[in-house]
């Protein structure tokens, strides 16, 4: 009898653990979106930036300059929401494994 694996290969990704941890907290991010309550107006812009950032890491080696690109969008649309500040601090540090950006301000 076969054994589930309890994670998700992301396909694309290849073997590297940048990409899968990063893809992992975009979904982590997405999905605390999905259930914030409050009202934002650049929600629908942030839930667009997070699938496509989803995307471009999931389709292997993105580029570095995109992905500062979408962190800025997504920080200006929802970095002011102290509810999602963990999941969007995950996502900052592990673009800067990509991007070689300091771990802290």
């Amino acid at each position: 009898m076969e054994q589930r694996q309890k994670h998700r290969r992301i396909e694309g990704a290849g073997d590297d653990p940048r990409g899968v941890a990063l893809c992992g907290a975009v979904a982590r991010l997405r999905r605390e979106l999905a259930l914030l309550p409050a009202e934002l107006p650049d929600r629908t812009a942030a839930d667009d930036e997070l699938a496509a950032l989803h995307a471009m890491v999931s389709a292997g080696n993105p580029d570095v300059g995109r992905l500062r690109r979408s962190l800025l969008l997504i920080t200006g649309a929802v970095g002011s929401v102290s509810a999602l500040a963990p999941a969007l601090t995950d996502v900052r540090e592990l673009i800067g494994l990509y991007a070689g950006l300091p771990r802290r301000y």
